[in-house]
């Protein structure tokens, strides 16, 4: 719902693939060092699983800031899905910055990947519906763009990117602000333009939502009778988003309620890491 700037984007890459290489790396590789300077080599990474691939850039972010020397080569894109043994990219230069570099790359590549493969396999359940499946802010911290990047690799949707670019009003805030009506109002007041959304528990709630012109309702935790009950109130006025402890088994009959939205924190928070192997051949010429 709200795209990601290409700029921010880039500027978030080079500062997170940084802060990786100086935890990983520190005062230096000392094990590196065994290998001679001049020596050069290349390396061949592959899937071990079926996947679907996401960081490309940020690996190459990886071998540049290690190594402008290392060229890397790609034979699959962001957004494919890749077959257990598929070669996903070769990399050559000198032998020391293929390995000082190798676990960085690969932990973005494998941990990006294991998000862009989740939503993938989301987004392929409910694909005979409308429906949108949407991120949260439920990130590894530090990596929420980036993971919002993989999200789109998958076939799924990023909501908001943070605190800043829209609002979700929720229970709390309707307390401090006296009512839903007056929340509503007052976020049109402060930031003309910016999307409205109001987390509903019942459908009293979405009536009050309704009536005070939000953008976008979340219907938290409903039962499915009462998200169809929604669906009709709304009308096609408001976009309704559905959230809550919403798994793979209970996915599809909550998209077949007709809701526009429906927002899963696992799809982030839960990260499996795709398997990934790199091997090093080193040059018969030793540079």
């Amino acid at each position: 719902m709200t795209p990601l700037s290409p700029e921010l984007l880039r500027q978030s890459r080079i500062e997170s693939v940084a802060l990786s290489l100086r935890e990983d790396i520190g005062s230096g590789d000392i094990t590196a060092a065994l290998i001679a300077p001049e020596k050069m080599g290349r390396a061949r990474v592959i899937t071990r699983v079926e996947a679907v691939l996401a960081g490309r850039a940020w690996v190459d972010e990886v071998f540049h800031q290690v190594d402008p020397r290392v060229r890397v080569q790609w034979q699959a894109a962001d957004g494919d899905r890749v077959e257990a043994g598929q070669l996903l990219f070769t990399c050559e230069g000198p032998a020391r910055s293929l390995l000082t570099a190798e676990r960085s790359a690969l932990n973005w590549l494998q941990t990006l990947s294991g998000v862009a493969t989740r939503c993938r396999r989301y987004a392929d359940q409910v694909a005979h519906t409308r429906v949108r499946l949407l991120d949260t802010r439920k990130t590894l911290p530090g990596l929420r763009l980036a993971e919002k990047y993989a999200v789109s690799c998958g076939g799924c949707y990023n909501h908001r990117i943070g605190l800043w670019d829209a609002f979700l009003i929720k229970e709390n805030h309707i307390a401090a602000c006296g009512s839903i009506a007056a929340a509503v109002s007052q976020a049109h007041r402060i930031a003309p333009g910016k999307p409205v959304e109001v987390e509903t528990e019942n459908l009293d709630e979405v009536r009050q939502a309704l009536d005070a012109g939000a953008d976008i309702i979340m219907l938290d935790e409903f039962s499915l009778v009462d998200m169809g009950t929604a669906v009709n109130l709304a009308a096609g006025a408001c976009r309704l988003e559905a959230s809550g402890g919403i798994n793979q088994d209970t996915l599809v009959p909550v998209a077949e309620t007709g809701v526009d939205f429906i927002s899963i924190g696992a799809l982030t928070k839960d990260v499996e890491a795709t398997d990934l192997s790199m091997r090093l051949h080193m040059d018969a010429s030793g540079g």
